[in-house]
């Protein structure tokens, strides 16, 4: 599954991207440069964030399964115990 950005986040990844060069790096870049390399990102590292965001939001969704079952969990055949703490 290839992830894509919209249009806008994009344009805001290519700035930051040449941002970080010239501050972090004392480099310049250019918007094609910066584009190529937010590219290789995208398909090289993207998917293994993308598989652990997945994995976190499962392991969080199991965990949320497991409490309903605590919250609405009811004893059954409850009458008679009941009945005899009258």
């Amino acid at each position: 599954m290839a992830i894509e950005l919209s249009r806008e986040v994009r344009k805001e990844a290519i700035t930051s991207l040449e941002r970080y060069f010239l501050e972090e790096l004392e480099q310049k870049i250019g918007n094609i440069q910066a584009g190529a390399l937010l590219g290789f990102f995208l398909e090289e590292i993207g998917p293994s964030i993308y598989n652990r965001a997945v994995a976190d939001v499962q392991e969080r969704l199991q965990m949320r399964v497991m409490e309903v079952d605590m919250e609405i969990h009811e004893d059954e055949f409850r009458y008679w115990s009941q009945r005899g703490k009258r």
